[in-house]
């Protein structure tokens, strides 16, 4: 038995590779677009040919299907299976074979791993290093690959003190069975929608867009969403601060944040100084 499927039976672990295996259902070539569109934004460039990319934890495959198509070299890995076997579906349907995409099961929290994988031009770990059970540790190798001036490009949830513990519980829950699972979506499916519903009303905007727009949002699906966010499992949070402070002790210089008033994920971008010896 792998220590992944361990975890998932003993209620330590979400199964997000299961959660991104449905998201393929509804993956489309508009979607896919608003993936290509999320990474030119926040890289703030056209295309990536020449480039390697790096994604760590590659859940339903998006963000290295759309590094694929911008031109990237891409190198992924999961520690899930069920995300490996979705980014390798997806490059069965758009680029079969293909030499320029590798695609392992591998953890972020292996260090010799990540020390094996040479130099990357663009490291991007979108919402999963909270996801480990370890964060700081994943914070650290994530950047080893790094190249100099190279970006490494990080989603991690905002630290909302009494709040964030308080989702940590829930996702704990939801995590230790059926019943768990029944008990949560039967609560905060009906919640999330109220909640947007009012707040739609309120600031005098259509309720629908709020479900026909969402996959704007980097291509994503609102459905999936909820269920990694009622599930995800190990979770952490940090502030901006404090991952901000980390980075610029291991060489690197912050180049671009979003950041989330409320419990969401903090965008960094971090430059690795050329001259660094982290």
């Amino acid at each position: 038995m792998s220590n992944h499927v361990r975890e998932v039976d003993q209620g330590q672990r979400f199964m997000f590779g299961k959660n991104w295996s449905r998201f393929l259902s509804v993956l489309n070539h508009e979607r896919i677009a608003e993936g290509e569109r999320s990474l030119q934004e926040m890289l703030a460039c056209e295309n990536l040919k020449g480039l390697r990319f790096l994604d760590i934890g590659s859940g339903s495959g998006l963000f290295s299907l759309s590094a694929r198509r911008l031109g990237a070299c891409v190198h992924s890995f999961d520690y899930d299976p069920w995300s490996v076997a979705c980014t390798r579906e997806l490059r069965r349907r758009y680029f079969p074979e293909d030499e320029a995409w590798h695609i392992e099961e591998a953890s972020v929290l292996d260090e010799a791993y990540m020390l094996s994988l040479g130099a990357f031009d663009i490291v991007y770990a979108w919402g999963v290093l909270h996801h480990t059970g370890d964060l700081w540790t994943a914070l650290r190798y994530a950047q080893l690959p790094v190249a100099p001036n190279g970006l490494l490009w990080i989603a991690i949830y905002n630290d909302q003190g009494p709040r964030s513990r308080l989702w940590l519980r829930i996702k704990r829950f939801y995590c230790t069975g059926l019943l768990g699972r029944v008990l949560t979506v039967g609560v905060f499916f009906p919640y999330f929608f109220l909640r947007g519903f009012v707040t739609d009303i309120v600031m005098g905007r259509n309720p629908a867009r709020r479900y026909r727009d969402y996959k704007k949002r980097r291509g994503m699906s609102i459905m999936h969403d909820w269920i990694d966010w009622v599930g995800g499992y190990p979770y952490e949070v940090a502030t901006p601060e404090a991952i901000i402070h980390f980075f610029e002790r291991h060489g690197f210089s912050l180049k671009k944040l979003k950041t989330k008033a409320g419990l969401g994920n903090n965008e960094f971008v971090f430059e690795k100084h050329e001259h660094s010896d982290h």
